[in-house]
């Protein structure tokens, strides 16, 4: 009985003297781990140290040695500076791009200051000011942005990203399109140009980027993606402007005339109109397609306006709704869609080809609406079926100097007339 007490004794002190013999090795491990979680004063990494293990003996286990997966590296800054973070290394692709164009343009994109003058009870002039956006077109000093920006306006200031303000001119202006170029005098190389991208090869669903100026709120960038293509929007003069990009990177006031980016960092669109119950970003903005820079902007700056073909009538879009009120009146309407001539301009392109207008006048509700006109159905084999093509299609597809073939009722015959168009009056 007294030799089964003494050999458990002895399994016990084997177990507890194996237990500390182990407990400073396991100790020195979890030391050795702490500064990978907590930065500390600098320490050599775990594959650059020499590990000696203690010699190992009956009563001894050698601890195993461990390797971090990575070498951490702390260093302790000058008394009296601040420890600053590291600076993280950007996680995707996608976010090394947006960095780059931010940096590449953000610099290039300006805060356009428009100020006009109002005067009080007194006679004294009171400045009321606005704020838009812009960027550079070329290194002598031309700056695109939105007609509306400068519309209006008495003096503009443009202010660089250095936070310089310079006065500028405007070279050119068009309203149908809602562009603009304006001028500031600064030394040759003082702006970087943007480049201009394609708006043929877009498509929807892949990244825009938006830069300018929302609220005052200079170089911000929001990032989103193409919404849809080929929208259409009302333009200051109360026109259309279309094949316009739509995308819901956050565009708000004071974005407008900035540039729309593609990931390559080239402009793609200007942006100039947001779709908002709330008037600030709902996720619905609109951008003038590079296509009409590219087509607008050199004749801005060369002579000051751009000509637009001219067809020279007004008229009106039929509906079936229409067209069966005008045949209970009696009227002969051979076709349920089309655009009825109601006016046709003296010396016109389309007075010139024989157009005829309408000779009757009726009242539809609180419309005096004059019928017996020609009624248009297309224009180059192009379905015309409402102001807005008709608008489109002559300031996308045509030129002035250009024939166009007119498909047209009259007295119940479908007639084909060609038409000269001409430049429109301004």
């Amino acid at each position: 009985m007294q030799a089964r007490k003494t050999g458990s004794l002895a399994v016990l002190i084997l177990a507890m003297t194996l237990l500390a013999c182990s407990l400073p090795s396991r100790l020195s491990d979890l030391l050795t781990l702490v500064p990978a979680a907590t930065p500390g004063p600098q320490t050599e990494s775990a594959d650059q140290a020499q590990v000696t293990p203690a010699p190992a003996s009956p009563t001894q286990i050698p601890a195993p040695t461990q390797v971090p997966e990575a070498p951490v590296t702390t260093q302790v800054p000058p008394a009296g500076q601040p420890t600053e973070p590291p600076l993280r290394e950007l996680a995707t692709l996608e976010e090394q791009q947006f960095a780059q164009i931010y940096e590449d343009v953000g610099s290039s994109v300006v805060n356009i200051t428009n100020r006009s003058y109002t005067y009080d009870w007194f006679m004294q002039p009171v400045p009321q000011e606005g704020t838009g956006s812009g960027f550079a077109y070329d290194s002598a000093g031309h700056i695109i942005t939105n007609y509306h920006v400068i519309e209006g306006a008495e003096e503009l200031f443009v202010t660089l990203a250095d936070g310089s303000t310079f006065p500028a001119k405007v070279t050119g202006a068009d309203s149908s399109v809602d562009l603009a170029v304006i001028q500031i005098d600064v030394p040759e190389g003082t702006l970087r140009p943007v480049p201009l991208g394609e708006s043929n090869d877009l498509r929807v669903g892949q990244w825009s980027i938006a830069i300018g100026n929302p609220f005052g709120l200079e170089r911000t960038l929001t990032v989103g993606v193409i919404s849809a293509l080929g929208r259409v929007i009302q333009s200051p003069d109360q026109g259309f402007i279309g094949e316009i990009i739509q995308t819901d990177a956050a565009i708000n006031p004071g974005n407008s005339g900035g540039p729309l980016l593609d990931l390559s960092g080239r402009v793609i669109g200007v942006n100039t109109a947001i779709f908002s119950p709330s008037q600030a970003s709902a996720g619905i903005g609109f951008a003038v397609p590079v296509s009409t820079v590219r087509r607008v902007v050199p004749l801005l700056i060369s002579q000051g306006y751009f000509p637009h073909p001219w067809l020279g009538m007004s008229v009106w879009s039929l509906s079936p709704d229409l067209v069966r009120i005008l045949k209970q009146a009696s009227m002969q309407i051979p076709v349920d869609q089309g655009l009825l001539v109601v006016e046709v301009s003296a010396g016109s392109p389309a007075a010139e080809a024989g157009l005829r207008q309408g000779q009757q006048q009726v009242r539809i509700g609180r419309v005096i609406l004059a019928v017996g006109g020609d009624i248009v159905t297309a224009i180059d084999d192009r379905p015309m079926q409402s102001e807005r093509d008709l608008a489109l299609y002559l300031d996308t597809e045509t030129e002035i100097g250009q024939t166009i073939q007119v498909t047209l009722w009259r007295d119940g015959q479908q007639l084909t007339v060609r038409v000269k168009l001409t430049e429109r009056p301004r």
